[in-house]
C-alpha cells in the first residue's frame, strides 16, 4: 500500500484519462479515413503503460531525493526511510523504467520510428536530473516538469498522426488530411500548450508552500530568491496567458459557428483558474497554497478531458 502511494495512483489516472479521452476523440477521425479504432490497439496501450511508468518512477526518485525537505513539508506524507527503504526505493526507479524503456523499444521498432525512444529516454533523464538538482534552481526545473506534462496530449498526437499520414509528424507538420484542414497534432499541442503553463504556474505555486523545506536544501527557488510576493505576481501572469489564448482562439475559429456547449469544459477550467488566481493572493498559510495548486489541478483536468466531451455531444 505505501509503495502505491509513493507512485501516486491519483496523478496517473489522470494520465490514462488523459490519453485516452483525447484518443476517443481522435479515432473518429481515425475511423473515418482507415476504418478501424486505434483506441485498443496492443501499441497504444503500450504506449500508455510506458508513460504511466515513466510518471510512476518519477515521482519515486522525487520523492528519493526530496526526503529532508519532506520531513519539513509533508511529514504525515514521507514514505521513503519512514515505510520504505531508500535502497528499494531506487532500485524500484530503475525497474519501472528499464521496462518503460523496453517497451519505447518495441514501439519504435514497430513503427520504424526512433521518436518513441529518444522522448521516453529524454523523459527518464530529465526526471532524474529534476529530482536531483534542477528543482532547487529557479525557473528552470518549473519548467522541465511542466514541459512533461505537456508532453502527454503530445504523445497522443504523434502517436495518431503517424498512423493517419504514414509519415513522422516533424516530418510532415502540414500535410492535410482530407477534407479537414486541421491535423490532429495541433490539437495535442494546443492542450499541451494549455497544460504547460497551467503546470508552470501549480509548480511556482508548490514552491512557495515548500518554502520552508527548500531552506534547508539551500534551494534557489523563485520565493526563496524573489520573494513570495513577486513569485505570486509571476504565477498570476502565467495563469492568464491560457486564459488570453483562448479568447484569441475563439476570435480566429469564430467561423466555425461554435457553440455554447462546445466550449463548457473551457468556461469550467477557466473558472477554476480565475479562482485559484484570487485564492493565490488570498493565501498566506501553507493550507491555502496547497489549495490553490489542487484548484489549477482540477482546471488542468477539465482542459485536458474537453475533446472527450465533444465526443460525447457529438
Amino acid at each position: 500500500m505505501h509503495f502505491i502511494k509513493l507512485l501516486r495512483p491519483i496523478n496517473l489516472l489522470i494520465i490514462v484519462a488523459t490519453m485516452f479521452a483525447l484518443a476517443a476523440y481522435f479515432d473518429a477521425y481515425f475511423t473515418r479515413y482507415e476504418g478501424e479504432s486505434l483506441m485498443f490497439s496492443h501499441t497504444f496501450i503500450l504506449l500508455v503503460v510506458s508513460t504511466v511508468l515513466i510518471a510512476g518512477a518519477g515521482n519515486i526518485i522525487n520523492d528519493y531525493f526530496d526526503v529532508v525537505a519532506d520531513r519539513i513539508n509533508r511529514p504525515e506524507r514521507l514514505i521513503i526511510d519512514k515505510h520504505i527503504k531508500r535502497r528499494w526505493a531506487i532500485v524500484s526507479h530503475w525497474v519501472i523504467n528499464v521496462i518503460a524503456f523496453a517497451i519505447a523499444v518495441y514501439l519504435s521498432i514497430y513503427f520504424q520510428s526512433f521518436w518513441y525512444v529518444f522522448i521516453h529516454l529524454v523523459s527518464i533523464n530529465i526526471l532524474w536530473f529534476y529530482s536531483s538538482y534542477f528543482k532547487r534552481t529557479k525557473v528552470l526545473g518549473n519548467v522541465l516538469i511542466a514541459l512533461l506534462t505537456a508532453l502527454v496530449p503530445f504523445l497522443v498526437g504523434i502517436f495518431y498522426q503517424h498512423q493517419l499520414t504514414g509519415n513522422h509528424p516533424f516530418i510532415y507538420p502540414f500535410e492535410p488530411l482530407g477534407d479537414t484542414h486541421y491535423l490532429i497534432l495541433y490539437m495535442a499541442l494546443t492542450l499541451g500548450f494549455f497544460a504547460f503553463f497551467l503546470n508552470l504556474a501549480r509548480e511556482i505555486i508548490k514552491d512557495i508552500e515548500d518554502k520552508e523545506g527548500d531552506k534547508e536544501l539551500h534551494a534557489h527557488t523563485l520565493p526563496l530568491t524573489v520573494s513570495t510576493k513577486k513569485t505570486k505576481i509571476i504565477s498570476t501572469v502565467i495563469l492568464l496567458i491560457p486564459a488570453f489564448f483562448s479568447c484569441a482562439l475563439y476570435f480566429i475559429l469564430a467561423d466555425i459557428q461554435i457553440k455554447f456547449i462546445d466550449v463548457i469544459p473551457l468556461l469550467i477550467s477557466a473558472f477554476f483558474v480565475i479562482l485559484s488566481i484570487i485564492w493565490l493572493w488570498k493565501s498566506s498559510q501553507k493550507a491555502n497554497y496547497h489549495t490553490t495548486h489542487l484548484l489549477i489541478k482540477v482546471a488542468m483536468i477539465s482542459g485536458l478531458l474537453t475533446p472527450f466531451y465533444w465526443l460525447i455531444i457529438a
